[in-house]
């Protein structure tokens, strides 16, 4: 369908304005930029608790903050939730109102994760924070109920932090994960796809911009080889928890995330995939200016709850 109005009269300001895409502005202006876009979310959903906490890391121990949403789920469902920004931005205060609405759409309680940033951190140091929260998360669910199950997610980058985690925990044998939510996740690196040309610039995140972040995220361009790095590259996908995978059509990163689902198809995993219709990347952050962003997380309500109550986890596999 064509861009949506809304989304269009949004990328005509901007290039009014004069806005320079990630890598066209230093890394701090592009870091500061990112505050910027809490003004795109409007007014933050109530939800019945939020609460600040910290959980081990690698290094140190990293600040979470967590969602009760204003109506729980049955299942008591927790989604670990890693935010995007390119592995290098990104904050528990910019992402608090997509987490509020998303606990609230979901039903589950979302622990939103402050990982490390690249370059400081380069890969696999945001991984392993991501990691540890999710092992972290999974210890205290099963002292509390060992019904209560646990979603791995994230947008973009975070989006492949969730993917490689849920793969992890498959390998590792532990800790069961019911489900990944990714919404138009990075999963490759890799910048050959139809959508990477078609969508390359003009569209809020670039070619360019995906170079960038990738440069800032690896030490190494071979490290991009990584299965770890790049979730689409890894060599078996059977086994791997049921997804919810959403992608924006005017998206550079679209067909990272509808490779990546079929990929999972293939393999039997599982999958509710959905193309936003005339939506940008970063749609999620846009709940106050473009109405069709709030889709988002109306879809992964949706997805959730389907994948939910249509697979379960038997110790062993899902079935």
């Amino acid at each position: 369908m064509p861009l949506d109005p809304q989304v269009a009269a949004l990328l005509e300001k901007m290039n009014a304005a004069g806005a320079a895409p990630i890598g066209a502005i230093p890394m701090e202006q592009a870091r500061a930029g990112a505050v910027g876009l809490i003004s795109w979310q409007g007014l933050a959903p109530e939800v019945a608790q939020v609460q600040e906490m910290t959980i081990p890391g690698p290094m140190s121990d990293l600040p979470v903050r967590v969602y009760t949403p204003v109506t729980s789920s049955a299942d008591g469902a927790t989604i670990v939730y890693f935010h995007g920004g390119g592995w290098f931005r990104g904050t528990l205060e910019v992402y608090n109102t997509p987490c509020r609405h998303l606990a609230n759409a979901t039903g589950c309680t979302v622990v939103s994760v402050d990982y490390r940033l690249a370059p400081e951190n380069k890969f696999p140091a945001p991984l392993e924070d991501a990691w540890a929260v999710t092992c972290a998360t999974a210890e205290r669910l099963a002292a509390i109920s060992p019904q209560r199950r646990l979603i791995v997610a994230g947008d973009s980058s975070g989006g492949n932090l969730a993917a490689v985690v849920a793969r992890r925990a498959r390998d590792a044998g532990g800790p069961p994960i019911a489900a990944q939510l990714l919404i138009y996740p990075v999963t490759n690196y890799a910048f050959d796809t139809p959508s990477y040309a078609e969508f390359a610039e003009g569209y809020s995140l670039t070619r360019a911009s995906m170079e960038t972040c990738w440069g800032y995220y690896l030490s190494d361009p071979a490290e991009g080889a990584d299965p770890d790095a790049s979730p689409l590259r890894a060599a078996d996908f059977t086994g791997l928890p049921p997804a919810v995978i959403l992608t924006c059509e005017y998206d550079p990163l679209r067909d990272d995330g509808e490779q990546y689902a079929a990929k999972l198809q293939a393999a039997g995993v599982p999958v509710h995939h959905v193309r936003l219709p005339g939506l940008i990347h970063g749609a999620l952050q846009m709940t106050g200016i473009v109405e069709a962003s709030k889709s988002i997380f109306e879809e992964a309500g949706v997805g959730l709850r389907e994948i939910l109550m249509e697979n379960e986890w038997s110790g062993e596999k899902w079935r």
